[in-house]
């Protein structure tokens, strides 16, 4: 009778030490050969893609562009607030319920036996030095165009002063005074400035970090769906990441409105943006072939970006779009405000966080 504690015991110690190799012996590291696999459907689902989602990308960056001629969508407006709460929980969910989980499986999958992969939670560690990184590149890049902003302003008063002396001594007490007086004007016009300017500079260092860091994941998003071969995994993916580019580009395209770019500049960073995720796909389609989405380099490479993204999108969607925002004068004397936006941005990050069923 003792014996069948001891053999049920070592039973049970053997299933637990087995584990690991179940788990490896499970996992299918090879590239799949799905009966459903159509590469014909496929690639028409594909190039439906690449459509959909140029035209969502493009029209949902262009709507914050609108403020010009319709007076409700301007950036001074309770409207444009609400609409960039909204697109700033869309990016936050983003990054923590799209990116995030993807790193984790990435990185923490059993295809990867070899390496230090399964002996340390890297997705945690990259997407945290991603966010202090960009913390770093925006405040250098801020305060360098700020510095900038200051030393050609100052050039401006110094000429102005220069032309003053050249006329105190060629035409007299007049003209001294007139210039003096025209080089306090520009210098009390550039300190009245200071704060928009700087407003400004700032709004425009947000729309291109934030644009650096949706372009990261919406790349590998586009590679995912290019490479894949299955229909019935490419059909709600068309539909999912229509809604999530569309989206993405209210919030970015509330950025470059409110960094009043040159219409060259707001062509070209909206034409970037539109074109990442199509670029992604038919680079997907290129390599479909011999791309296995379970290989070590490939889910590696796909998790270490994935991590990055979301520690970009995270740090930019809760620094520099919700907490100046919400901390802006403006919002802090009006309460309907407060509600508006809390509202706008809970429902934001709760039809994002929806799409994850199906992308």
């Amino acid at each position: 009778m003792a014996a069948h504690p001891k053999l049920a015991a070592l039973c049970c110690l053997l299933a637990v030490a087995s584990r690991p190799l179940l788990a490896v012996a499970g996992c299918d590291c090879e590239p799949s050969s799905d009966e459903e696999n159509d590469k014909s459907r496929a690639l028409t689902l594909k190039i439906v893609a690449i459509f959909c989602i140029l035209v969502a990308s493009s029209v949902g960056c262009a709507i914050p562009s609108l403020g010009r001629r319709f007076p409700a969508l301007r950036p001074e407006t309770d409207l444009f607030f609400a609409v960039k709460a909204f697109a700033a929980g869309v990016i936050l969910a983003t990054a923590f319920v799209h990116i995030l989980p993807d790193a984790f499986d990435k990185l923490g999958s059993p295809c990867l036996v070899d390496g230090p992969w399964q002996k340390f939670p890297f997705t945690g560690l990259i997407a945290m030095l991603a966010a202090i990184a960009t913390l770093v590149v925006d405040t250098i890049a801020t305060g360098y165009f700020q510095r900038a902003h200051q030393a050609k302003t100052a050039a401006v008063v110094g000429d102005v002063e220069t032309t003053g002396g050249h006329a105190h001594g060629g035409h007299g007490q007049h003209d001294h005074g007139h210039a003096h007086g025209m080089s306090s004007v520009v210098a009390a016009a550039s300190t009245s400035n200071g704060d928009d300017s700087g407003q400004l500079i700032r709004h425009r260092v947000i729309s291109q970090v934030l644009e650096l860091g949706i372009i990261v994941h919406s790349v590998i998003i586009g590679m995912s769906v290019g490479a894949s071969e299955s229909p019935s995994t490419i059909r709600p993916l068309v539909a999912a990441l229509t809604f999530h580019q569309f989206f993405e580009g209210l919030g970015l395209g509330g950025c470059i409105v409110q960094a009043k770019f040159r219409l060259k500049s707001v062509l070209t960073m909206t034409l970037f943006f539109s074109l990442t995720t199509p670029i992604g796909v038919v680079i997907g389609i290129g390599i479909s072939s011999a791309y296995n989405e379970n290989s070590p380099k490939a889910l590696i490479i796909e998790g270490v970006l994935n991590a990055a993204a979301a520690g970009i999108l995270n740090y930019m969607a809760l620094v520099d779009l919700l907490a100046q925002d919400f901390m802006n004068p403006r919002v802090q004397n009006n309460g309907r405000l407060q509600v508006i936006i809390n509202i706008s941005l809970l429902v934001g990050t709760a039809l994002m966080s929806m799409l994850a069923i199906w992308a």
